[in-house]
């Protein structure tokens, strides 16, 4: 199994994640290359919570442009994680 550090890159701080706290939905930006199983797996070893549900999405990048030169930000996957009823992540501060 891999690292959970490696699978979970980041939580995903906006003002929608912060809404989908209220429902015990937490967001984090996850690895491209790692699959349902790999998050809830992570999130249960890293926060020591029950996960109900992982739901994933990728997020492809945008057009940017600096001066003359064109390019895209880079692209990303993001997963929406549901705990179980009691549990919570202190990472958030909700």
């Amino acid at each position: 199994m891999k690292d959970p550090r490696q699978i979970i890159i980041r939580p995903i701080i906006s003002e929608r994640s912060f809404d989908l706290i209220n429902n015990n939905r937490y967001t984090f930006e996850v690895a491209k290359t790692a699959n349902k199983i790999e998050i809830r797996q992570a999130v249960e070893r890293i926060f020591d919570v029950n996960v109900l549900n992982v739901n994933t999405m990728s997020v492809k990048g945008k057009p940017k442009r600096v001066r003359h030169a064109k390019g895209y930000s880079r692209s990303w996957k993001k997963a929406i994680v549901t705990l179980a009823t009691g549990d919570s992540i202190e990472a958030f501060g909700a």
